[in-house]
């Protein structure tokens, strides 16, 4: 439940990136001995990793809410449990893991949030190409290997997922594997690097071209997961929409560079530090086009938050969501709110209103989830959101860092709640 009007003011710190660490730690299934992973944010998707990779046998322990040791010596199985992959998206990476620790891989398809289709082909494409044996038996995909042989691999697509996992499986290849057309993302790099911390050979992360000479052994070692540049995003725009004045601190200012211009563009101070961001608003929002691109382009991870903000901002914007097919679900939602958005395939027009007025609204995935709670904070009046699960999946005490900022959120069963029913 949200209070909305209230200027946020203050500092934020962002939480370690959950793209990172949803595909950092499966990685871990690689190393035959113990890694040390910091910056772990306390989130969901966290949480189901972890316990997939407690029951395929490998030890964890967590040396304090944010930061993990992981043991995968005496893993027992390659078979992730159904109940479990079926909470997360990022669940695929457990098959370039297995595959290239054990060659032999059984994962139930994944889950995470449904916004269109997603299939693995460039997944499996990549596996085959390394001498791997891919298909699916009553409904779990299975992979499987005699010998792991490096090769080239061009992507169709820049896909994240399929770069992250191929590379997985590349790291304890016989050879030197190159992926063309590789993603950029910074949890890319972020994947990359911690594999060579622990004793891998990946090079050119952050390129267009991944070069993966394959070795036999991993052996362990400390990594320390990047800042989130989606959650950082997030209070960036929140800061913008309630025409706050917000440091955010943490981050990774070349990581948002596509997020500032359009803020600046809209009317938006924006200061960069070292490893800050200061974000503030004293005029009228203006309007503005966004198209999403692959990294370094506009993250279609923000397209629901700045499209929330753009329903207030004054003229028509134009969206173009050129990565996922059905990402434009929460905007009826958004309508509920009085926002005015027309939707035609991977096209948004808005038309700018004056302001937002409260109402019961769902969150329809997790980003989506994001944006309903900016909408709550700039509207006038109770926004009650529901399906919280989505948003608990990627955002570490989302309530908390919000209220700290002036923020009048609570969640029910909150002791907070009780005076904001009072402000009703």
């Amino acid at each position: 439940m949200i209070m909305g009007g209230k200027r946020l003011s203050g500092e934020v710190t962002i939480s370690g990136a959950k793209n990172a660490a949803v595909a950092v730690i499966p990685a871990a299934l690689l190393v035959e001995g113990t890694c040390r992973i910091e910056n772990v944010p306390a989130i969901k998707d966290v949480d189901v990793i972890v316990d997939i990779l407690r029951c395929l046998g490998a030890r964890v322990k967590y040396i304090d809410g944010h930061c993990l040791e992981i043991n995968c010596e005496k893993i027992n199985g390659f078979s992730a449990p159904y109940e479990m992959t079926r909470k997360m998206r990022a669940s695929y990476y457990l098959l370039g893991a297995l595959l290239g620790r054990f060659h032999h891989a059984e994962v139930p398809p994944p889950g995470g949030c449904n916004f269109g289709t997603r299939p693995i082909d460039m997944h499996i494409k990549g596996f085959e190409a390394l001498g791997a044996k891919v298909g699916i038996d009553k409904g779990v995909i299975e992979a499987h290997a005699v010998k792991l042989r490096a090769a080239q691999i061009y992507m169709d697509v820049a896909s994240v997922g399929a770069t992250i996992n191929i590379m997985l499986a590349a790291t304890r290849a016989e050879g030197t594997t190159i992926i063309e057309n590789a993603s950029k993302e910074p949890h890319v790099v972020d994947v990359a690097n911690f594999l060579s911390a622990m004793g891998a050979n990946v090079r050119g992360a952050g390129t267009d071209t991944i070069k993966i000479n394959g070795v036999e052994k991993m052996g362990g070692g400390t990594y320390t997961i990047i800042p989130d540049q989606i959650e950082a995003g997030t209070f960036m725009i929140a800061a913008a929409a309630t025409a706050g004045d917000v440091l955010v601190k943490n981050v990774i200012p070349k990581h948002l560079e596509s997020l500032t211009a359009k803020l600046v563009e809209m009317n938006t101070s924006v200061e960069e530090y070292g490893d800050s961001i200061r974000v503030s608003r004293d005029g009228p929002l203006r309007k503005a086009n966004v198209k999403t691109l692959p990294y370094p382009g506009f993250p279609t991870d923000l397209q629901p938050q700045i499209v929330t903000l753009l329903s207030a901002a004054r003229g028509t914007s134009v969206i173009t969501e050129s990565v996922w097919d059905n990402r434009f679900q929460y905007v009826d939602e958004l309508r509920r709110l009085g926002a005015k958005i027309s939707v035609d395939g991977k096209l948004a027009v808005i038309e700018g209103v004056e302001t937002l007025s409260g109402a019961p609204v769902k969150a329809t995935d997790l980003r989506a989830g994001a944006s309903m709670v900016i909408a709550g904070l700039m509207a006038r009046g109770v926004t009650e959101i529901r399906e919280l699960r989505h948003i608990d999946r990627g955002y570490e005490d989302l309530e908390a860092k919000l209220r700290a900022l002036g923020a009048q959120i609570a969640r029910r069963g909150d002791s907070e709640i009780k005076s904001i029913g009072e402000v009703v």
